[in-house]
């Protein structure tokens, strides 16, 4: 069991809120996370990468000059890749890199990497966060006497609020993101998470109700 302190928008500290960390996952594994995080950066490239092989560039397709008796060796066409302005030899294609774990593997990673957190005490938690309009500056002071000013940081809120995404985004290395949303990248991509009361109360509840889901007869 984890005892981790309860902050105030002023960094004092007014409770305690205990987590087990086996709750979220009994143990650690680190290929599969690594092979969720690998996932996602793959589904963020676009694959719009292109250049042109030897049948797409400009040129005759003449040969360059008679088989023999010249002196010089051989050739054929102009736009051979061995040719300066010649096409590709491996030309690049447009490509979809994309690809899905199974479910229940991404969602078993993202409660390993929530868990390596809390074992870490990479987590911080805050008993409200919200703003009336949005402040960025207000946002940056309430971060800094949490001590999370200057480091990448998760932001973990327990539905989507506008305001403390529009507070947040103008930050550097900051990212929000509603407790329901949060995957294996996010989490381990940041140095620290900072995490409301409620959403670490819906996020506990969550990896509960995955625990408790029986297999399906496809999966046994």
């Amino acid at each position: 069991m984890v005892t981790i302190p309860i902050h105030d928008r002023n960094g004092h500290e007014v409770g305690t809120y205990e987590v087990d960390p086996a709750e979220f996952a009994p143990k650690i594994n680190r290929q599969l996370m690594h092979d969720a995080v690998v996932m996602y950066q793959a589904n963020l490239r676009q694959g719009t990468h292109k250049s042109k092989t030897r049948g797409e560039v400009h040129g005759t397709t003449k040969k360059l000059y008679r088989q023999k008796g010249t002196g010089n060796a051989r050739a054929g066409s102009r736009r051979s890749g061995v040719r300066r302005g010649g096409g590709h030899i491996f030309a690049l294609q447009n490509r979809d890199y994309s690809y899905r774990l199974p479910r229940k593997a991404v969602q078993l990673a993202t409660r390993m990497a929530i868990a390596s957190k809390i074992r870490d005490g990479q987590v911080v938690i805050i008993d409200e966060l919200s703003f009336d309009v949005p402040k960025t500056k207000e946002m940056t002071t309430i971060l800094k006497k949490l001590g999370c000013s200057g480091l990448s940081l998760l932001v973990a809120t327990a539905a989507y609020d506008e305001n403390v995404y529009k507070s947040s985004r103008n930050i550097s290395q900051v990212n929000v993101s509603p407790s329901a949303e949060i995957n294996a990248l996010h989490v381990l991509a940041a140095r620290k998470m900072l995490a409301t009361k409620q959403a670490m109360d819906l996020l506990k509840e969550r990896a509960k109700k995955m625990k408790t889901i029986p297999n399906s007869p496809s999966s046994r």
